[in-house]
């Protein structure tokens, strides 16, 4: 997208400048953006609702293909929004733009650590429930300062946040 800017010099003459991208306003420190669409915080986490979702170039169907997500489930960054769009991003900051109705709300993690052991309270010195290992994606329940709760088939269990993808450091 382009944008055009007015610029008046000395009272008689007008500049016509083409800025690439939207022009976003600037926030104050602890301010959050909201996306134009949804109203809601932008970037925030969903994650796929699909088993197969295409990844476009840009937010529509007249878009190319760019490849696609294969993992229902997978937590997802929403950076962006255009109408029914949202533009993506995964762990490796890899993405583009998928249609709405493909993502949920339904908050979920990505194990990055090579093995986290799911605690049953957020201490280190807190009994193992079980191993998990990197790439597992579970179903986020909670968050405190370090650590956060999630569930995964039958287990129940708190990780460090750091071991994590998929949520804020704030949250």
């Amino acid at each position: 997208m382009y944008r055009t800017r007015r610029f008046a010099l000395a009272g008689m003459i007008t500049v016509l400048m083409a800025l690439s991208g939207p022009a976003a306003p600037a926030l104050a420190q602890g301010e959050t953006a909201l996306g134009p669409v949804t109203n809601l915080k932008l970037p925030r986490f969903v994650s796929l609702r699909s088993s197969e979702i295409n990844v476009r170039r840009g937010p529509g169907l007249n878009y190319p293909k760019d490849w696609v997500f294969r993992r229902a489930g997978l937590p997802v960054k929403v950076v962006e929004e255009y109408g029914d769009w949202r533009r993506i991003v995964d762990s490796d900051d890899a993405g583009g733009w998928v249609y709405h109705a493909l993502l949920t709300g339904r908050r979920t993690v990505l194990i990055t650590a090579p093995q986290v052991l799911l605690r049953k309270r957020p201490t280190q010195t807190a009994e193992a429930t079980v191993e998990l290992r990197q790439g597992v994606v579970a179903r986020l329940t909670a968050c405190e300062q370090d650590w956060c709760e999630m569930t995964i088939e039958d287990f129940r269990g708190w990780a460090p946040k750091d071991a994590l993808w998929g949520i804020e450091n704030d949250e």
